[in-house]
Formats: C-alpha cells, structure tokens, sequence
C-alpha cells in the first residue's frame, strides 16, 4: 500500500465530503477532517449545537446547514444546487461517520445522480472500535440500532442467529435491559461485549457468556454498543457426520457416486457438503 503524507488541500476537488468526527474524545479527529473541514464553505451537521463544541475547538468557522433526519428531503434541491455551483460541502454527523446509521444517504444518492464528486474521509467509528477490542472472529454484521418492536427483533434474530459472524447493535441501555431475554433466547451459546462511552473519561467494557447474563451484573446509562461473537465452535460438533451417516455412506458407496451421496446425506441436515464429500473419498481409499 502507498501511503501519501502531502495533503493537498490547495487542488481539493469541489464536491461532498463525508467527514468522520470524533465519537466521545474531541481529540480523536484526523489532520486532513480538520483541513476539509476549513475549506469548507459550507458544513452540514445533524445538530449545530454538538457540532459547534468541535468546530470552535478547532478554531473552524464554516457555514452551517443543520441536516438532519427530520428536514434532509426539504433541504436536497438546495444543498445540491450549492454543490452544483463548485463548492466544497462537508457532512457530518453528531459523532462518527456520517450514515452509518445517520442520515445522508439521501443526499448522497441525490449526488451520484447528480455526478457530483463524493469523498469519504475516514477516522473515529464506534463500530470497528468496538470490534477491534472484542477478540472475536475477524468477520462481523453491522445491524445498526437495534429492532424496534418485538415481532421486527423475532423476524431480524431468526435471521441473525444463524450467522456465523459476529454481529454488531447499537442501543440505548433502557432498552438492552428490557431485552436480555430475548438476547439470550436467540444467542444463549454466544459471548458478548457490552461497551460504554467509548474513548470517553467514564468508557467501561464489560464481558459476558449470553446465558448467564444478568442485568443485575452491570449498571449500564446511555447509549452503547453491543457485540455478539460467531457461533461458538464447539456448538458445530452436533452438526458433524453421525455414526448412523457414515453406516449409510458405508452401504451406499457400493451403489452411487460421491456427488449422488453427497445429495443423499445433506438432504435436510445442517452438514456441510465438503464433511460428507471427505468422508466419502476416505472410506473408497480404504476399500
């Protein structure tokens, strides 16, 4: 990878800039979101107020737009017509990376369609914050905020709890409480990492095997970000080739061809056809 250390903010193309900002610690901002950020001539935020904490700090005096999930359709046509007319344009969300469960995507739909130059400009994420520190398997499933209703949790972890991945929510801590047991029902053979106020003074992690959570373990205020591991591993073994498989296989092999048994074997089992292929291969070099 070739890494490029001049910044060249003197030929920044016109256009949207997707801005990461800090997600607690104002001081987790990179030097080039800094340098967008004051060319900007114009900045759009979710809420003025939280945004103008980190712009004074950093001495950035842009124009602001609040846009937000409420008023982001009213305000496409005009913020695209500043885009149209050359301008640099950033946006950013309260914390993190904007629409990554944030709003923006509207507008950046709105600019593909336009052909109007779109850039991420990358840095603080709850999401891989999170992960980064959970020694789970490297792949997860970023979800979002959690479900809202019960019948949308059922549909959604029916869904999930068949993943092998980890799998990444965010939600308030009300609602984690008021929903350990359904946690625990869908992902019960799982371990999870509860994090709170990430990079902030007060950040706790907290660690868990699902079923033996208990709210009564941990005091938890605000919002946080839950991390449920893959499938535990040692769960898999009930799915392996039983002894009353390989005696079938055993019969059949004399009959029909590995693919055919394959078919035979799988047919309405949670096996993976590589497991009854290998076996298949061995019991014919040992006749």
């Amino acid at each position: 990878m070739n890494l490029h250390t001049d910044l060249k903010i003197s030929n920044l193309k016109s256009g949207l800039y997707v801005v990461s900002t800090p997600i607690g610690n104002l001081n987790d901002i990179t030097l080039r979101a800094l340098e967008i950020l004051r060319k900007s001539e114009y900045i759009l935020c979710e809420d003025t107020r939280v945004s103008k904490k980190l712009l004074s700090k950093y001495k950035i005096n842009s124009n602001l737009i609040s846009n937000h999930k409420f008023n982001e359709k009213k305000n496409l046509e005009k913020i695209i017509n500043i885009l149209k007319s050359n301008k640099i344009v950033s946006l950013i969300a309260d914390a993190g990376t904007p629409t990554i469960s944030d709003p923006g995507n509207i507008l950046i739909k709105e600019c593909i369609k336009n052909e109007i130059n779109v850039s991420p400009i990358p840095g603080a994420s709850a999401t891989t914050a999170a992960f980064s520190i959970s020694g789970f398997s490297d792949k997860y499933y970023f979800y979002g905020f959690f479900p809202e209703n019960n019948s949308e949790i059922k549909k959604n972890f029916e869904l999930l709890s068949k993943l092998d991945s980890s799998i990444i929510f965010f939600i308030s801590a009300k609602k984690f409480n008021r929903s350990i047991h359904i946690i625990k029902k869908y992902f019960s053979d799982r371990e999870l990492l509860i994090c709170k106020e990430i990079t902030k003074y007060y950040e706790e992690y907290f660690r868990f095997k699902i079923n033996k959570l208990n709210p009564k373990d941990i005091n938890l205020k605000g919002e946080i970000t839950l991390v449920i591991s893959s499938i535990n591993n040692s769960n898999k073994s009930s799915n392996n080739l039983t002894e009353s498989d390989k005696k079938k296989i055993n019969k059949l092999i004399k009959k029909f061809n590995v693919k055919e048994i394959v078919d035979l074997i799988k047919d309405g089992k949670d096996i993976s056809k590589k497991e009854i292929y290998n076996y298949c291969l061995k019991v014919k070099n040992e006749k």
